[in-house]
């Protein structure tokens, strides 16, 4: 098991597989002394497009690790054209917590939801949803106008069907009713709990 001084030195290391373990560990760890060298990192990292999955658990690790000057990089790196969209939805959770540490989370749920970037919103809701934060009305209300266009097996519905066991209201009521009658078993099973008043406990890649 690396320390918090080895896995900040294996962020240099020459194979990308040790790379992505350090910021794993440093993820696990959530120590915020790390996060200057992980924002220098993975300022490297995505000058290579083969290291997505590495790119995907730096960008985790800054939020994990609370390192809010990595707000802009990670702002702009969400607005780049990306053939790997795991690391969008990285960028969506790690900017709703690293803003709403200040902010709360309707202003960067917004901002990511009207991207136009399908997987950056999936990652500011599954940030909702990890935190078990409760949007103010007009967020909640955004949130649903967003996912009302979408197909009943959208799995962009999932977080939200996730989130929602916290949020009052009869729209919130009538939107958990129809995912858990929806034809995804995942989205219906998030739904199901959350009309019951249950957070599930879900594991994050």
């Amino acid at each position: 098991m690396l320390t918090l001084d080895e896995a900040v030195g294996q962020l240099d290391d020459r194979s990308s597989v040790r790379r992505r373990a350090a910021a794993k560990r440093l993820r696990r760890l959530a120590a915020t002394t790390a996060g200057s060298s992980l924002l220098r990192a993975l300022q490297r990292e995505v000058r290579d497009l083969r290291t997505w999955e590495t790119q995907y658990q730096m960008v985790m690790a800054l939020g994990a690790c609370d390192h809010r000057p990595a707000v802009p990089f990670l702002s702009d790196l969400a607005q780049r054209p990306l053939d790997a969209t795991g690391v969008y939805v990285a960028c969506g959770d790690s900017i709703v917590r690293l803003r709403g540490a200040e902010e709360g989370t309707s202003a960067p749920v917004r901002w990511c939801l009207d991207s136009g970037t399908p997987m950056l919103a999936d990652g500011a809701l599954r940030a909702v949803a990890m935190l078990r934060s409760v949007p103010d009305p007009e967020t909640v209300d955004y949130i649903l106008d967003f996912l009302a266009p979408l197909q009943s097996h959208d799995g962009l519905r999932f977080w939200a069907a996730a989130a929602a066991a916290g949020w009052p209201g009869e729209r919130v009521h009538a939107f958990l009713e129809r995912c858990a009658a929806g034809p995804r078993a995942d989205v219906a099973d998030a739904a199901a709990s959350s009309l019951e008043g249950k957070y599930q406990t879900y594991r994050q890649l």
